[in-house]
């Protein structure tokens, strides 16, 4: 696969007009393809592999938030990364998942080709997936290259996607809850 990747980064280099024998520009196209295989990786990995059975008993039944999760897609119009940080929460319903699960989740759907209201939803949904919570809520604030460095070129601009599920969707304080304490970073 590496190798049909690297074949095709070397005809897009050739094709914008670079020397693919130049001395800096050679050994690009291994490179790239690698690149973007480590950064589509989490289209090679599946949710049940990377909960490893991460998943505890608990009395706990208040909501719980991981934030600051940072992130790195990249947007499947454009093939451009965006980046930016994820914040999730749930309300436990007899069992809570190990730490840094949160952060393989978001990860193994970061590092594939999609839009960020996608990516949020499919954090979201992979949690309730696992826990089997109460309710879950996602939150996700990126900038876009694509926005940033070809058409309108908006520097400071942020994307903030959600997705509310169960008890985060159907209750406006404990959706209140979420938002405040997420707020306060």
């Amino acid at each position: 696969m590496l190798e049909k990747m690297e074949d095709s980064y070397r005809q897009i280099i050739s094709a914008i007009g670079e020397d693919v024998t130049r001395e800096g520009i050679k050994d690009t196209p291994e490179r790239a393809a690698k690149a973007m295989w480590f950064l589509t990786k989490g289209y090679r990995e599946n949710l049940e592999t990377i909960v490893n059975g991460a998943i505890f008993e608990s009395d706990n039944d208040e909501l719980v938030i991981v934030q600051n999760i940072e992130l790195y897609s990249m947007c499947e119009h454009h093939m451009l990364p965006f980046v930016g940080k994820c914040h999730i929460g749930y309300l436990p319903n007899g069992k809570v998942l190990g730490l840094s699960k949160f952060a393989r989740i978001v990860d193994m759907f970061a590092r594939r080709m999609q839009i960020q209201e996608n990516l949020t939803r499919q954090i979201a949904e992979a949690v309730e997936q696992v826990t089997g919570a109460r309710g879950v809520a996602v939150v996700i604030e990126a900038k876009h290259m694509c926005m940033m460095m070809r058409g309108v070129e908006k520097q400071n601009s942020i994307m903030t996607s959600s997705m509310m599920l169960g008890s985060l969707r159907n209750s406006q304080a404990t959706r209140n809850e979420f938002l405040k304490l997420i707020s306060r970073n």
